[in-house]
């Protein structure tokens, strides 16, 4: 299936309708949930920072409605490495939407959100343990990705966490089935389908980390194959010359 490039989602444009937009936040809070996307990032963690006693440090990019960094922090108080995270997202009106849906966002020790561009991330080399993105990457064409990754890869100590849908038509398909049945939110919709034909296959997701600087270490897939969470670290310099 080949990946549609330059397509807009309604995410992408202007937000004028807050309760779609809450609806949208509530419905991909939810598919995290269900369908193993929270579970995929947890892994991936888990194999990024083996071996690494805590505690830690997460910037979220792209946060929406921070389902999973709040999951991670309400975790990490139950384990002996407790996590502190940042989410951050290019608009307030999704941060405000998200607070209006969760009240522990505002509630939970050691997580913030702030706005912030995804591009030009203000904060001084390797801020925090662990930058991820989900759900981010498939919004940015080849370039833009490798920029943003770069940008990732500067800021984080231990390495980068990317997780994304996987392209394919069986994916397109049963997404397409899927959000029939589960959901009558006009952006979650049109956007969940467009989303599987601009997301990357596992073997561009890896080309675009290597094109950045980095090195897959651990790699978590979700039940049904069409997400994927990659642990990555900084390829040093000089390596495999």
């Amino acid at each position: 299936m080949r990946r549609i490039a330059g397509a807009t989602e309604l995410l992408d444009g202007p937000l004028d309708d807050p309760v779609a937009l809450r609806g949208n936040l509530r419905d991909l809070a939810r598919f995290n949930r269900r369908f193993g996307g929270t579970a995929a990032t947890r892994h991936a963690m888990d194999g990024l920072l083996a071996g690494r006693s805590g505690p830690h440090t997460l910037l979220d990019v792209g946060t929406g409605a921070a389902d999973i960094p709040l999951d991670l922090v309400l975790g990490s108080a139950r384990s002996a490495r407790p996590l502190r995270a940042t989410g951050v997202d290019a608009r307030e009106e999704v941060l405000t939407a998200a607070r209006g849906l969760d009240p522990r966002l505002a509630a939970t020790p050691g997580l913030e959100l702030l706005v912030a561009d995804g591009r030009a991330l203000p904060w001084a080399d390797r801020s925090f343990d662990v930058v991820h993105a989900s759900l981010m990457l498939h919004h940015l064409e080849p370039a833009e990705a490798i920029r943003f990754l770069g940008e990732a890869a500067r800021l984080a100590r231990h390495g980068v966490v990317v997780n994304d849908l996987v392209r394919s038509r069986v994916h397109w398909l049963g997404i397409r089935l899927l959000l029939a049945v589960l959901t009558r939110n006009p952006y979650t919709r049109h956007d969940g389908p467009l989303s599987v034909q601009r997301a990357y296959t596992r073997v561009e997701l890896r080309a675009l980390l290597a094109a950045a600087g980095l090195r897959p270490v651990a790699e978590a897939g979700a039940f049904a194959g069409h997400r994927v969470a990659i642990a990555a670290v900084r390829i040093p310099a000089g390596a495999g010359r």
